[in-house]
């Protein structure tokens, strides 16, 4: 098991970012697990906060620090949202947007999915977040369940990325129990 790249990265560039003022409200919070449920490298499971609830269906393996993972909402299961979490080791003092940049995922040795990474910290929360935008996640997700290995290259600047590598062993059992939970609401 690794530590991310980000972590080295992030800690000595986030008090500047944070500078530039990209501020923009966060849902910070803590959840709520249940229904926890392992499937080799992944696990499901669903998230409530009061009236409040998502599933998600995670990876945590590859890296000591970090955890990608696919989350949906019951009433809009058709549209997840992809996310990376890395763990700073100190509690963000506000919410706030702190970059957006081109962001490239992979599986396997397939099609390039060119999207947009925000990379977000929540007050009261240790995490770094990166939420992907994607113009055709379903079709980056079918690649998943099918695949070996999920690739990140998020870029930092021109020619400066960062790489990821995640596992995607029995990521299909895992996102089909995420939406069976969504649908089941």
């Amino acid at each position: 098991m690794f530590r991310s790249p980000l972590l080295f990265l992030l800690k000595g560039c986030l008090p500047g970012l944070l500078a530039l003022g990209l501020a923009a409200p966060a849902s910070a919070g803590s959840f709520n697990t249940t229904d926890v449920q392992a499937h080799g490298n992944w696990h499901s499971l669903a998230l409530t906060l009061g009236d409040e609830r998502h599933v998600r269906a995670l990876e945590q393996h590859s890296y000591s620090d970090s955890v990608f993972s696919v989350n949906a909402t019951p009433g809009a299961c058709d549209r997840p949202w992809l996310e990376l979490r890395v763990e700073l080791d100190d509690v963000q003092a506000q919410s706030a947007t702190v970059n957006r940049v081109p962001a490239d995922l992979m599986v396997d040795e397939g099609q390039v999915q060119q999207g947009q990474a925000d990379f977000v910290t929540e007050r009261g929360n240790s995490g770094f977040y990166v939420r992907f935008t994607l113009p055709d996640t379903a079709a980056l997700l079918d690649d998943v369940r099918d695949g070996d290995t999920l690739r990140l290259r998020i870029h930092r600047a021109a020619e400066d990325y960062w790489f990821m590598v995640f596992s995607l062993d029995d990521a299909d059992a895992a996102l089909a129990r995420m939406q069976r939970l969504c649908r089941a609401d």
